[in-house]
């Protein structure tokens, strides 16, 4: 017998600014299997994909703290790392599809488990 086919690890980069939010988001994505990452806002993530090059997905809300949200982040990172793709989620602010990067997915709060799953599959 062969050895089994190596999965490939999807690992996920969570940026939210609020601490019990981030760390909800963090074992949801470790409990689909995913490794996860995290930022506390858009300047802490746009330099952690130059240092980790595993991650492959950015998962942020719309609305944070700091010199940028996560529409900007989301199309500098776009264009520095293009394998990079993100999940925006938002509870409030629903950003227009000209908004957000070519291919990037929008989740309004509070997102189902499976929402995420599919999204993440959908990345795959």
């Amino acid at each position: 017998m062969g050895s089994p086919a190596a999965v490939r690890e999807t690992v996920i980069l969570i940026v939210e600014d609020e601490p019990l939010i981030r760390m909800a988001a963090m074992m949801l994505i470790r409990g689909l299997g995913d490794r996860a990452l995290e930022a506390a806002n858009a300047d802490e993530a746009i330099v952690l994909p130059e240092a980790r090059a595993e991650i492959t997905i950015g998962f942020t809300d719309v609305q944070m703290e700091g010199s940028m949200g996560s529409i900007a982040l989301t199309h500098g990172a776009a264009g520095r790392w293009p394998p990079l793709r993100f999940i925006i989620v938002s509870g409030g602010t629903t950003p227009q599809c000209d908004e957000m990067p070519a291919g990037a997915i929008f989740l309004a709060k509070p997102y189902a488990n499976a929402a995420v799953r599919r999204s993440i599959a959908q990345f795959a």
